[in-house]
């Protein structure tokens, strides 16, 4: 694994999508970049890291002995603690307002503030008056989060360490991100949204430092892979991009470009929209995922213009109109604004035309 990190480490590109099944080993292969990196800089950290480990920091300690009623999320102590000073609430808000969260939260400090945050509690969200006393927390009963909630918790509180200059700013660990699989149970939607952040995090950071981003899921990689070398600022990005397939064959492990594979990622774009059909669970987001699959299939097609593959299935100019619209909105920042009923019917039909056209077999 450490020729693969080294074989990146060289590499003159600072945008780096990997894709590879769970299990190929992209955690150690985090790991073994942080030791290559170190390794070329005098053994000192020359980057920040999101990974399993990261997610190991977190712990609950669920007061079983008082039937949970001082639930809280500790975190272990670690290199990190004393930057952990410089994060507060309001920062990490700005973090987790997409994501919508239903719940409150609290940081509970250690008595010495250089030493960080000890742990963090959770409680039912509530609208809360303006004004209301600051103690808000004081009679509730601190709550578990989901799987889902806690990891985008998480993903946000790293968001926000990577914001702290006295962490990643010029002369500390400011070569380098390398960004290990942040959507492990997420569903469709938040995936979504760490795409998005994932394309702030890049746009803020790409021209002074590395990015790498390593990730099993194929819809995450394909709509990152799709903004970043198709969208209105690809112009900024493309001469910086490589992607590779992290492959296992037996014991080896190799890294290869994907530039002559065929990955067939627009299964897993129409797979997402199929279930928010099934589960009338549509967003307007739900266009831009059309629209790459539009835009892919007319690519295969020898066409340019993603219009070519709704001519196909014979749908009219006006309705391409606003495909076109809806999906380019903002193509960096998500919607979550539920389709009004007119749009709805009308990607469930472009939808449908595609499947009969074209045959596509999903789960």
């Amino acid at each position: 694994m450490n020729t693969i990190a080294q074989q990146l480490l060289e590499l003159d590109k600072h945008i780096v999508l990997v894709y590879a099944f769970n299990g190929t080993g992209k955690t150690r292969l985090s790991v073994a970049y942080k030791d290559v990196t170190k390794q070329a800089n005098g053994n000192k950290h020359a980057g920040v890291y999101y990974n399993a480990y990261s997610e190991d920091l977190f712990v609950w300690e669920n007061d079983e002995e008082h039937h949970g009623a001082n639930i809280k999320l500790e975190i272990k102590s670690s290199s990190l603690n004393q930057y952990l000073q410089y994060i507060t609430e309001e920062k990490l808000d700005e973090h987790l307002k997409d994501y919508k969260p239903r719940f409150d939260y609290r940081f509970h400090n250690y008595v010495d503030a250089s030493d960080g945050i000890e742990y963090i509690q959770f409680y039912v969200k509530k609208d809360q008056p303006e004004n209301q006393e600051e103690d808000v927390h004081k009679d509730d009963t601190p709550i578990k989060l989901s799987r889902g909630e806690q990891q985008f918790f998480i993903w946000c509180f790293f968001l926000t360490l990577f914001d702290i200059e006295e962490f990643t700013g010029q002369d500390k660990q400011s070569h380098h991100f390398f960004i290990d699989d942040p959507v492990s149970s997420f569903d469709d939607h938040n995936i979504f949204i760490t795409v998005a952040s994932l394309m702030n995090l890049i746009e803020k950071h790409y021209a002074n430092r590395k990015i790498v981003i390593t990730t099993h899921h194929i819809g995450l990689f394909a709509i990152l892979y799709n903004w970043l070398s198709k969208s209105e600022k690809s112009g900024s990005y493309k001469k910086q991009l490589k992607t590779y397939i992290l492959k296992r064959y037996g014991d080896t492990v190799t890294l290869q470009s994907d530039d002559k594979e065929v990955l067939l990622y627009h299964l897993e774009l129409l797979q997402i929209i199929k279930n928010a059909i099934n589960e009338d669970k549509l967003y307007a987001y739900h266009f831009t995922l059309l629209r790459q699959v539009l835009e892919n299939i007319s690519s295969f097609l020898g066409a340019g213009a993603f219009s070519y593959a709704l001519e196909q299935i014979g749908i009219d100019k006006n309705d391409a109109n606003i495909v076109n619209a809806l999906s380019h909105k903002n193509i960096f920042r998500y919607e979550s604004v539920e389709l009004v009923p007119d749009n709805k019917e009308r990607l469930i039909y472009i939808f449908e035309a595609l499947m009969k056209k074209y045959k596509f077999i999903l789960h």
